[in-house]
């Protein structure tokens, strides 16, 4: 017999073992190396920061330097960059620009500047010494020559030197009595008849920078629309005429997470008159009359979805960060909120919890919701003691969440001497919201 090879056959289209050519891109080397190390011999370039001030584009700069007879023979160079170097600008209508070195070159020699040009092509690249410096502003109509400010400081009368004297050693009392003296004479009140105060370039020019900003500053209606937007509490409809459309139980739980909500197994029970095991006491005080009416199917979908996500609230347990509670796992959760469809079980956790966490935003969201399911389980006016006791909440919290969401509490008195007062939850229209805190500027 002829011997059989241990080398197997390669198939039709397999490829062999050689390996393929690798193509060669046209990229730019992964390391640049500096081909050059440049000084400009007289206009170096400049590198400028601009702190506190925004320099507009149009702006040309003059540059100056000084004259090489005016500096000792010691000090004079070929190089461009040791010489000091300023620049200056009075192309604006009001406001002068000046750019200068902070600080002299010998303070600190070891801190160099450079502008790099990179070849992508060659890979190499070319650094140029540059100058670091700083851009500062000046409003051109309150610059004085130095003759002038050396009159105004002869001129100091004896009670500007007395207000000096008060705002170093003075007391807190006194210096509060000359800092008020001095902002009422910056700005007096004109009297009748007096002539109208001119302004200067200083003036129109803080004058437009401030109308500028304050065009795009939101009103305060903006203001309260973007704080009644992020609170933790279901959306109102607030062009509804009807209070039946203001918390629609379709729109803020959901079309199709209502309809999946299952009812059917608590009419059964209230027909053959057999008692629901629940925990909470506010459905079990209403689950008998709204689930052997007919009439209110949607009720009981939502009275149903509310002990949904009450068993979800009361099944969690404090997390590690103060004010937030730990939500079950996936399927503890599914048993815990049994016979909840998977649709309702997700919609109820991604809702009310974050990566398995309930912060004090969900919490808040939670117990607003609740007190509009109580409302509309029970026609708008709730006695809130079961829910209450379901929350686990004092009333003055609970009263709080009523107001977030529109409604108001309003003690009654029982029938019944010496029994507590019964607090009744409505939601009528026209709904009131809290409104934003306007904090007083505080007195100095």
């Amino acid at each position: 017999m002829a011997d059989i090879s241990n080398k197997k056959r390669k198939r039709d289209g397999e490829s062999s073992g050689k390996p393929k050519k690798k193509v060669v891109l046209d990229a730019p080397a992964d390391k640049a190396a500096v081909s050059n190390v440049l000084r400009s011999r007289h206009c170096p370039p400049v590198i400028a920061t601009t702190p506190g001030i925004e320099v507009p584009e149009n702006i040309a700069f003059r540059s100056y330097q000084p004259q090489e007879g005016s500096r000792p023979k010691s000090s004079k160079s070929k190089q461009g960059g040791d010489k000091e170097l300023l620049l200056h600008s009075t192309s604006h209508q009001s406001l002068d620009y000046t750019a200068r070195e902070e600080g002299h070159r010998g303070t600190n020699q070891l801190v160099n500047h450079f502008v790099g040009i990179y070849d992508p092509k060659t890979g190499k690249l070319e650094a140029v010494e540059a100058k670091k410096m700083t851009v500062r502003v000046t409003v051109r109509a309150r610059q004085a020559p130095a003759s002038s400010m050396g009159e105004n400081q002869a001129k100091q009368s004896m009670l500007e030197r007395r207000t000096d004297l008060g705002q170093t050693f003075g007391t807190k009392k006194a210096k509060k009595v000359i800092r008020e003296t001095v902002l009422n004479a910056i700005a007096p009140q004109r009297k009748p008849g007096d002539s109208p105060t001119k302004m200067d370039d200083a003036a129109r020019a803080v004058l437009k920078s401030v109308g500028q900003i304050t065009t795009n500053m939101a009103t305060k209606e903006e203001l309260q629309a973007a704080v009644d937007e992020a609170k933790p509490v279901p959306k109102a409809n607030m062009d509804a005429s009807d209070i039946h459309d203001v918390y629609d139980p379709k729109v803020i739980i959901g079309a199709d997470v209502l309809n999946l909500v299952p009812i059917r197994e608590w009419q059964e029970k209230v027909r053959h008159e057999e008692g629901i095991q629940t925990a909470s006491r506010f459905v079990a005080a209403r689950v008998n009359a709204i689930a052997s009416n007919d009439d209110a199917v949607t009720r009981l979908r939502v009275l149903r979805y509310f002990n949904f996500v009450l068993m979800f609230y009361l099944s969690s347990k404090p997390g590690r960060q103060r004010g937030t509670r730990q939500i079950l796992p996936r399927d503890k959760l599914r048993d815990v909120l049994s016979p909840a469809p998977e649709a309702v079980v997700e919609s109820i956790r991604r809702k009310f919890s974050d990566a398995g966490v309930m912060r004090k935003f969900h919490i808040d969201l939670l117990m607003a919701y609740c007190c509009v399911f109580a409302c509309i389980v029970d026609n708008f006016e709730v006695d809130t003691q079961n829910l209450r006791d379901d929350l686990r909440v004092d009333q003055k919290t609970l009263n709080q969440y009523f107001y977030e969401i529109g409604g108001r509490v309003k003690p009654v008195s029982s029938k019944a001497q010496g029994s507590p007062a019964v607090h009744m939850g409505r939601l009528v229209l026209p709904l009131v919201f809290p409104k934003q805190r306007q904090i007083a500027p505080r007195r100095k």
